[in-house]
């Protein structure tokens, strides 16, 4: 029981400490090897839970729960791991609930819409700029899926479209 205890206590901290994925790794090295694992055993947790596909944090956290104490502590791990964040979201939703009638909270996200808008295609713009190696072939392609986009696709299509166009026309 003591041993669950500080499995779900260490991944709590971690989750509460870090924005979880790659880069709770380091701290969670530091938390875990030598009093739950050793450092061959993190290394494969970290080797398995980058090559399954899912949420990297939460495999990794079940991998070292169950190597620390079996089915039971691989549990206890990602109730540690899920925790934190399904508390902050609970949270921010029940304040967002008693909130949603105001005036102001509708009008903040109105204002945050076209702020929304405009980060999306600087992003884009950055994304372009960087896919110099792709030359005119590579903007033919975003262009076309701005064109798509504007004629109502489907936005899945028009991602599956350039990516096949990216395999079949770029070397």
């Amino acid at each position: 029981m003591q041993n669950l205890l500080e499995i779900l206590w260490i991944f709590v901290k971690v989750n509460l400490l870090s924005t979880s994925g790659p880069a709770s790794v380091g701290l969670l090295y530091q938390e875990t090897v030598g009093s739950l694992i050793t450092e061959s055993e993190f290394v494969q947790a970290v080797g398995f839970s980058s090559v399954l596909p899912g949420s990297d944090a939460i495999q990794l956290a079940m991998y070292i729960g169950y190597a620390a104490a079996g089915i039971p502590g691989g549990l206890v791990a990602m109730v540690g791991s899920i925790l934190p964040p399904f508390l902050l979201i609970l949270g921010a939703v029940m304040v967002l609930q008693r909130l949603r009638r105001e005036v102001w909270l509708s009008s903040f996200v109105e204002g945050l819409a076209p702020a929304i808008a405009v980060l999306m295609v600087v992003t884009a713009w950055k994304i372009f700029e960087r896919g110099g190696e792709t030359g005119l072939l590579g903007w033919g392609i975003g262009l076309a899926s701005l064109a798509l986009m504007f004629l109502n696709a489907p936005a899945r299509i028009v991602v599956l479209a350039a990516g096949l166009l990216g395999i079949l026309l770029i070397p």
